[in-house]
């Protein structure tokens, strides 16, 4: 890695297209750290690993930004040679998916010419006078992805739990082998027979046999406890970590600002749109069948608007707020007016003041605003703009195979989940139809949900999101277990979203199942309701109609204390057989869907 970026370093005549073409790499290297961070539990990585790969990730994204400079500097030094035709200015467009960029090289200063559109898009701006008859170049460079803010710091698991599980683990392990042998050495000394006379070299001979197989047999009950305790620490590991899924922060996140845009409730879509002003370089000239040009020291140099004196400007008016219109990225949902944001290098953070008149036309994805001073803008939409749920349910498809399907205000998102995959089945935004540029791809569950959250499309809930979305807060142990139980059951058994889940107190979960062994839907599906505590299953007597909620038993049923013996009272034997044959890497995926969703706790 240091030697990439070492030698991509000392590489400084790159073209645009070249250092496009190399960004790809890039962006895969800085995908695949940031992979490894969330998919890897933290007790696997040390801090020293976690400081090198956050530390790689912020090298190449330094590097990255630096290249377009150099490669914007190269490309407007051109200017004077790709100067249009008609306006005798510069104007380029060069794009790829994951990175576009517009520049426009004022070479005529014309105080006429203020609107700057590029050609075949809405994309442009409109400049006051002052900017219209200066050196200048305008420079918007969309960059699909987000490098400007700094990671965002998440609540640490507590390790608490898992190293006193590795400290019994070890003890028990300690103490149960020695044990072991010294029954082991008190079982092979010599026993009287009474009056039944043995010489003693048989005795000799059947105390080395005796005490052979019985150590043997010692070492094999060590090594089977010794297994049994490491697959008990592994179960306390995951369900550590799983808890930490949906464990609610207890403090909000301080904002410093007022005008300081709160993370935790905004999300940043599309990427970030790299406004600058840039002074415009020496160009090149032709000399006796050379081209010359002047290379400064300094490098690419920002032009300063507003200038920081003004005292020589008559007019208060002088230095406008420029109007700016974007083209928003197609693949990327808002359901609501963006939020435009800008970024404060100083402070570090994004904020709203500065930015005024904005217009947002859903149908052409344009927006267009007032900018006072130019830099990074971004378009950002509520985290929890689908949230609370209206309704959820989970349908067994196959063996392996299930759907996820969760209703909000705004859309219905259906997840197919097969083996140790995800892909978005269908979207349906309302009076729109389904849309997403997602669907059909198959993913592992942590890429998967980036990739939505990514698009717009959030229904996965963070530690600080119930301080912003009224929820049925339900106890994080009861609603871990039921996850991993329903996900047990999910290749033969549905589940589904109940009105009375919001009734039964927070030590308690209420959802619909009933046996699903075929994809045909019924109109009138026999639905029934259960309820869980996290050690007691019970079938309820009412049904999804019934005019009050009780916590009366149903008829002919019992309590059981897990979902699955629960299931067993009414499930033909081919549910349970489908149920039996579900693979670890499935229950696993379901698992994850649900914690990341928590339908029982946000719907």
């Amino acid at each position: 890695m240091n030697t990439f970026i070492s030698l991509w370093k000392e590489e400084t005549n790159e073209t645009f297209e070249i250092v496009i073409e190399k960004s790809k790499l890039v962006l895969q290297l800085i995908e695949k750290l940031k992979l490894m961070l969330l998919e890897t539990a933290p007790r696997d990585l040390r801090d020293k690993n976690i400081i090198q790969y956050e530390g790689s990730i912020s090298q190449l994204q330094e590097l990255l930004h630096l290249k377009f400079n150099i490669a914007t500097e190269i490309l407007l030094r051109q200017a004077s040679t790709l100067a249009d035709l008609d306006t005798g200015n510069m104007e380029k467009i060069i794009q790829d998916e994951n990175v576009t960029l517009y520049v426009w090289a004022n070479l005529k200063k014309n105080p006429r010419y203020k609107s700057v559109r590029f050609s075949d898009t809405q994309t442009g701006f409109e400049i006051p006078r002052i900017l219209a008859t200066s050196d200048i170049a305008l420079r918007l460079l969309h960059t699909h992805y987000d490098h400007v803010t700094p990671p965002q710091a998440a609540p640490a698991p507590s390790p608490q739990h898992t190293s006193a599980a590795s400290e019994l683990f070890k003890s028990e392990t300690k103490s149960t082998t020695e044990a072991a042998s010294q029954e082991a050495q008190e079982d092979s000394k010599p026993q009287e027979r009474g009056s039944v006379f043995i010489q003693e070299g048989e005795i000799k001979v059947d105390e080395q046999v005796d005490s052979e197989v019985q150590m043997t047999s010692v070492k094999k009950e060590s090594k089977a406890t010794e297994c049994e305790l490491e697959m008990k620490l592994l179960s306390e590991t995951v369900a550590a970590a799983q808890l930490n899924l949906i464990k609610n922060a207890p403090e909000k996140p301080e904002v410093s600002e007022s005008k300081e845009v709160d993370l935790c409730q905004f999300t940043i879509l599309g990427g970030v749109y790299h406004l600058d002003i840039l002074e415009l370089p020496p160009q090149c000239k032709p000399v006796k069948g050379w081209m010359m040009v002047e290379i400064l020291k300094e490098g690419l140099q920002k032009f300063t608007y507003p200038p920081e004196i003004t005292e020589n400007f008559e007019t208060e008016n002088a230095f406008p707020p420029i109007e700016v219109t974007l083209q928003v990225q197609e693949k990327v949902a808002f359901f609501e007016e963006p939020m435009v944001a800008r970024w404060d290098a100083k402070g570090k953070y994004w904020r709203t003041d500065g930015i005024s008149d904005v217009y947002y036309t859903p149908e052409k994805k344009l927006i267009s605003f007032n900018l006072e001073t130019f830099g990074p803008v971004t378009l950002m939409q509520d985290t929890h703009i689908n949230m609370p749920y209206q309704s959820w349910e989970l349908q067994p498809l196959d063996v392996n195979k299930a759907l996820l399907t969760v209703t909000t205000v705004f859309t219905e998102i259906q997840i197919q989940i097969k083996e140790n995959l995800c892909m978005l089945a269908s979207i349906k935004v309302k009076d729109k139809g389904p849309w997403s540029v997602l669907e059909g791809k198959w993913m592992t569950p942590i890429p998967f949900i980036s990739a939505l959250k990514e698009t717009g499309l959030n229904i996965f809930p963070t530690a600080y999101s119930h301080f912003y979305v009224v929820i049925n807060n339900k106890v994080p142990l009861v609603e871990m277990k039921a996850y991993r139980q329903m996900a047990l059951l999910s290749s033969a058994i549905a589940f589904g979203w109940s009105k009375w889940n919001t009734l039964c107190d927070s030590t308690n979960v209420v959802f619909k199942v009933r046996e699903h062994l075929t994809e045909e839907h019924t109109d009138i599906p026999n639905w029934a309701l259960f309820m869980f505590s996290g050690d007691r299953a019970r079938r309820l007597k009412i049904n999804e109609e019934s005019e009050s909620f009780s916590e009366a038993l149903g008829e002919e049923t019992e309590l059981h204390s897990t979902l699955y013996h629960m299931v067993k009272d009414f499930a033909s034997k081919e549910a349970i057989e489908k149920v039996r044959s579900s693979s670890c890497q499935f229950i696993d995926s379901v698992c994850h869907m649900l914690l990341s969703t928590r339908v029982l706790s946000y719907s």
